[in-house]
């Protein structure tokens, strides 16, 4: 029996991995105008992200130094891709499954990671977006590239042989075995503070935060922050867990009017409220990066100390929890029964909620 071959693409933002990749990278970051539109126009805004990435880059650098001089991300997304492709073997004989990466700001880039899977001889390849919650910032973009690096590469109109059917799976704020991979993570949290004041830990739920344009143009990610938030609290509740919450936005940049309420700020009030144990939970992050480490664990932790919150800690990442890895092992198996196996449409592109 032959055994076709299947290509899973985790997309993800990428990182420095090390102090000297800070400036290029901040340049690639500043460069796309899909979420940061500088003024100008598409024409100057390579020369703006030059600017702006020459300002930036010791300040930058001195938080990467900070969590051990470089992020982490490539590495732990690749720990991800080595774990979700053992699963999908494990569970399936009439297909063999590659696992790749492809990076949006740094490496391996989409061209680099599709040009593998073509080495590869791959014909069907699902992309997986790490952001659960869909965002134009994000996934868009991500999304985007991916498919100018395929249309590049001739792999939706080039050669026969050469042609791919790619599919993408773009958002799962509410998938169930998701949900109860965060609520693992919040219950082995809440197991590390004494019992007799568990049940009075305020759970902070931190997300990325968005330019509030963005929002008010349509993009969804608000609310399906909101769905991912509520399913996970609906789930503590069938565990006995019914502690006091509250959510905020971080890692907001620039001038912009950007999405409140803003975790700082939040971090503050509960200071003022009298409140002295808080777990927070990075709802929108899938891997430890620069805004666990440094912005939530250092920043925020220094914050929440000057605000006399006693007890500041955080959840566990995901990473490569084997509960997070089942839920992306049952994305991936569901969205090809959904869409199919075979080759037979080049190019087709798909989401799934």
């Amino acid at each position: 029996m032959s055994t076709e071959t299947v290509g899973v693409l985790l997309l993800n933002l990428g990182g420095p991995d090390n102090l000297d990749a800070v400036r290029p990278f901040l340049q690639n970051l500043f460069s796309d105008r899909e979420i940061i539109e500088l003024p100008g126009g598409p024409w100057l805004q390579p020369a703006f992200a030059r600017l702006i990435a020459r300002v930036r880059t010791r300040t930058v650098q001195e938080y990467y130094r900070l969590i051990g001089g470089g992020s982490p991300l490539l590495r732990l997304t690749e720990q991800q891709a080595k774990a979700l492709q053992d699963r999908l073997a494990a569970t399936s004989v009439t297909h063999r499954f590659v696992v790749g990466v492809a990076m949006r700001y740094w490496n391996p880039s989409s061209h680099e990671a599709l040009a593998a899977m073509q080495r590869a001889g791959v014909r069907r390849i699902v992309a997986l977006t790490l952001y659960p919650q869909y965002s134009k910032a994000s996934t868009q973009s991500s999304v985007n590239e991916l498919k100018r690096q395929a249309h590049a590469l001739g792999l939706e109109d080039g050669p026969a042989a050469d042609r791919m059917r790619l599919t993408v799976i773009d958002r799962y704020p509410r998938h169930p075995a998701y949900v109860t991979a965060i609520v693992g993570t919040i219950l082995l949290g809440l197991n590390e503070f004494p019992e007799t004041i568990r049940n009075r830990v305020t759970l902070l739920f931190s997300a990325h935060g968005l330019p509030q344009r963005m929002v008010d143009g349509g993009d969804p990610y608000v609310e399906e922050i909101g769905q991912t938030r509520q399913a996970v609290l609906d789930r503590l509740r069938e565990f006995g867990v019914a502690n006091p919450w509250k959510y905020g936005f971080q890692s907001r940049v620039g001038p912009v009017k950007w999405i409140r309420p803003y975790t700082d700020e939040v971090i503050e009030q509960l200071g003022k409220e009298g409140v002295r144990e808080v777990l927070v939970v990075p709802i929108s992050f899938v891997s430890d990066h620069i805004e666990t480490l440094y912005e939530i664990d250092i920043l925020y932790g220094k914050l929440a100390r000057k605000c006399g919150i006693a007890e500041f800690r955080r959840v566990r990442s995901l990473n490569d929890d084997p509960a997070f890895i089942s839920a992306l092992a049952d994305l991936v198996q569901t969205h090809l029964r959904e869409t199919g196996y075979g080759t037979e449409a080049p190019g087709e592109m798909a989401g799934r909620s």
